[in-house]
């Protein structure tokens, strides 16, 4: 665990693997911290990856800053983060909000960005309602916590069965969002909701992109990751069986088989 300063937070992150290793960062999603990547970690530094996985500002051990953090603040604090560990060019995946954020950072930093790993997420700006939504979900974790909000879609980020069916991974799931301080989450909830359209640079990139989804994901479905596949000249597909919205924490077997082949190609 290091603190390291990205764009203007302090960000706690770990560093594993070979400093010589081809590097990885993983970006977690909303509301969750590094530690959801624990199997991707342990995966990607056993074949010798070195793998960067941050706690986002206002998540995890990474220290908050109130009101609004745009995709492109989170994006650039990477990119600093980068910069400092002395890394030209990386792998840059993420799940849900994480995808999103590394979408933002191939908008932002494309020099920065060997391939993309994007899982569980849509490139499409918000709508005037999801809008609407994600300022009103802040203003309710503002004003109930965390805790009404995770058992409320806790079911929704893993597949129903696997809720019932892999409990300690929905306690490890819950616990994660349960811990995460409200003022974080909101502030990305509401720069969440201004973010751009990622479908022209996606459009025209040159660089591989893996694309991942949960065969039941009810957030972003395989429709809509085959919509992304499609749009993307240098990408290809995995669909994980019996996974809903977190497929690396519900098939994490399954999930870094196909990251590890995808790496492989590189």
């Amino acid at each position: 665990m290091n603190p390291q300063f990205g764009n203007d937070a302090p960000l706690i992150f770990d560093d594993f693997g070979p400093r010589d290793g081809a590097p990885v960062i993983l970006i977690h999603g909303h509301p969750f911290n590094r530690t959801m990547w624990a199997p991707q970690t342990a995966a990607l530094t056993a074949a010798g990856y070195r793998v960067i996985a941050p706690d986002l500002r206002g998540y995890g051990e990474s220290p908050v800053r109130p009101g609004v953090v745009l995709l492109a603040d989170l994006a650039d604090d990477l990119a600093a983060l980068l910069g400092r560990l002395g890394i030209e060019q990386a792998v840059v995946g993420g799940v849900s909000m994480g995808g999103q954020i590394a979408m933002e950072t191939r908008l932002r930093h494309p020099g920065l960005v060997r391939a993309l790993v994007l899982s569980d997420t849509s490139p499409v700006p918000e709508s005037e309602d999801g809008k609407q939504f994600r300022r009103e979900l802040a203003e309710r974790l503002l004003a109930e916590g965390m805790a009404p909000y995770a058992e409320e879609v806790i079911d929704k980020m893993l597949a129903p069965y696997n809720v019932s069916g892999m409990p300690e991974a929905a306690a490890r799931v819950g616990a994660m969002m349960r811990a995460t301080d409200p003022e974080g989450a909101a502030a990305a909830l509401r720069g969440r909701a201004e973010r751009p359209d990622y479908r022209p640079v996606l459009a025209g990139a040159t660089e591989p992109c893996l694309v991942l989804v949960g065969a039941d994901d009810v957030y972003t479905p395989v429709v809509e990751a085959e919509a992304l596949h499609a749009l993307m000249p240098h990408s290809v597909l995995a669909v994980i069986e019996r996974a809903g919205h977190l497929p690396g924490v519900e098939q994490p077997e399954a999930f870094n088989r196909a990251l590890l082949g995808f790496l492989a190609g590189l």
